[in-house]
């Protein structure tokens, strides 16, 4: 699609913990209102916020959580993010996992890292790798597993990025590319009308990029090892990515898996056996998966798999 004459807006928000920001292509002869992209993207970002987040005491995904294996009434929003974790989980053999969410607490991730007065309640009953497989649902109606808890975590903020990008688009916008978190969701026309320009931070050096990938539509997410630390009270140095065999924060090399594909939900799912796999093995594994992925280990070098140059 080319547009003959458009304008871009950017705009930024905070949103699960952190700043998102959208850059819309507008064709200025369907003139979408400025302020009507303001408004869409905060009233939606918000609202995906109160029925996700773990920390909000009457969120979806927190009353699921105290169910006690009882029906609960959840909005569409949350179906499709409960059918997306169990995709991913069953994708990646388990490596992608929302249901650890007791072994974060207990890594000592309890709390909002932006503000401790919010903090994550469980049922005595709350255990760590639940069965999604035995998960119902019903409409909009979810039965949960007595026992299981679940985190939103980083797919959570990369289906934020999609559905967002989606009603911009649904609004008139020519394009967008909408960043929730770290991960991007770009579709519709670029700036250049070729392809977007996405730049991979550098994890050792903070607001620098190691590179730029170019990417038409699809969504982009990185995960990252070196974020989200924390000391327990064992004066043990922790992170937020847990590894599901030992239910510990996982111990790798690895420090950043960078992953392209369709959608920032589906690219943030495939990050997570990047920390737990074998190098060559993941690497040749992720193309199998339609996606493509880069890993920086704890010296600085790359490993990419072979159709990452695709996106140069």
């Amino acid at each position: 699609m080319t547009v003959a004459s458009t304008i871009d807006l950017t705009h930024a928000w905070s949103m699960m913990g952190g700043t998102a920001r959208a850059w819309v292509v507008i064709d200025t002869e369907t003139a979408l209102p400025g302020e009507l992209i303001v408004a869409l993207v905060e009233s939606r970002g918000r609202d995906l916020e109160q029925r996700w987040s773990r920390f909000i005491a009457d969120s979806d995904l927190t009353r699921l959580t105290e169910s006690q294996g009882n029906p609960v009434l959840v909005d569409d929003d949350t179906v499709t993010l409960l059918e997306a974790m169990r995709a991913g989980w069953r994708e990646t053999d388990r490596d992608f996992d929302p249901t650890l969410l007791p072994a974060v607490i207990a890594e000592g991730y309890g709390r909002s890292m932006i503000d401790p007065a919010r903090s994550t309640r469980l049922p005595e009953s709350a255990r760590s790798r639940g069965d999604l497989d035995a998960m119902r649902i019903e409409g909009t109606t979810v039965t949960l597993p007595r026992g299981t808890a679940l985190d939103a975590g980083g797919i959570g903020k990369g289906l934020a990025a999609d559905l967002i990008a989606a009603d911009l688009i649904a609004a008139g916008a020519a394009g967008c590319l909408v960043e929730v978190g770290g991960d991007l969701r770009v579709c519709g026309t670029a700036p250049d009308s070729v392809a977007w320009r996405v730049a991979v931070d550098d994890p050792f050096v903070p607001g620098t990029e190691r590179l730029q990938i170019r990417l038409p539509d699809g969504g982009i997410a990185t995960s990252s090892q070196r974020k989200r630390r924390w000391m327990s009270e064992a004066g043990v140095e922790r992170h937020h990515l847990i590894d599901p065999a030992t239910r510990r924060s996982a111990i790798s090399s690895i420090q950043t898996v960078t992953v392209i594909a369709a959608t920032a939900a589906r690219a943030e799912v495939l990050t997570k056996p990047g920390f737990l796999r074998d190098i060559d093995d993941y690497l040749e594994w992720i193309p199998t998966r339609g996606a493509a992925a880069m890993l920086i280990d704890a010296e600085g070098a790359e490993y990419t798999s072979t159709n990452w140059s695709d996106y140069a």
